[in-house]
C-alpha cells in the first residue's frame, strides 16, 4: 500500500462568507466581539477574534441556502467558548439575531444567532 498523505501543519482556518453589504457584517461582527485584522477596498475583510479569524467577501449570497439552514438549524460556524452566559448577556442586548436563546443541552450550553446575511453562528460551553 503506498502512502500518498502529504505532512500538512495547519496554522489556522478561517471561513470565508459571502456577504451583501460589507460595510454591515463589519459592523455586525464588531458587535458580538472581533476585531477588522485587515481590509481590502470595499470587497473583502477579515475579523479576528482570540486569534481566530472569519474572512467577507462582498458577493450575493444564496436566500434560499440561508433559509434552509436556518429553518434546519444547520450552523455555518460553532464557536466554543467560555462564560457563554456573560456572552449571552452581551450580544443579546447589542444584536436582534438571536435564533436560539441560551439553552442546556445533554453536550452543554449553547445559544445561535443570525448574522446580516442569514448564516448561523452557534456558540457552545461544553
Amino acid at each position: 500500500m503506498m502512502n500518498t498523505g502529504v505532512y500538512l501543519k495547519i496554522k489556522d482556518l478561517s471561513p470565508q462568507l459571502l456577504v451583501k453589504s460589507l460595510k454591515e457584517s463589519i459592523q455586525y461582527y464588531q458587535m458580538i466581539g472581533f476585531q477588522i485584522s485587515f481590509q481590502y477596498e470595499d470587497f473583502y475583510a477579515a475579523l479576528t477574534k482570540d486569534s481566530y479569524s472569519v474572512h467577507l467577501k462582498q458577493g450575493e449570497p444564496s436566500n434560499k441556502e440561508r433559509e434552509n439552514r436556518r429553518k434546519n438549524e444547520d450552523l455555518d460556524i460553532v464557536f466554543s467558548v467560555e462564560d457563554i452566559e456573560e456572552l449571552f448577556n452581551s450580544v443579546q442586548h447589542n444584536v436582534t439575531s438571536v435564533v436560539q436563546p441560551l439553552r442546556q443541552m445533554p453536550y452543554g450550553r449553547e445559544f445561535y444567532l443570525a448574522d446580516p446575511d442569514g448564516y448561523l453562528l452557534g456558540f457552545i460551553e461544553q
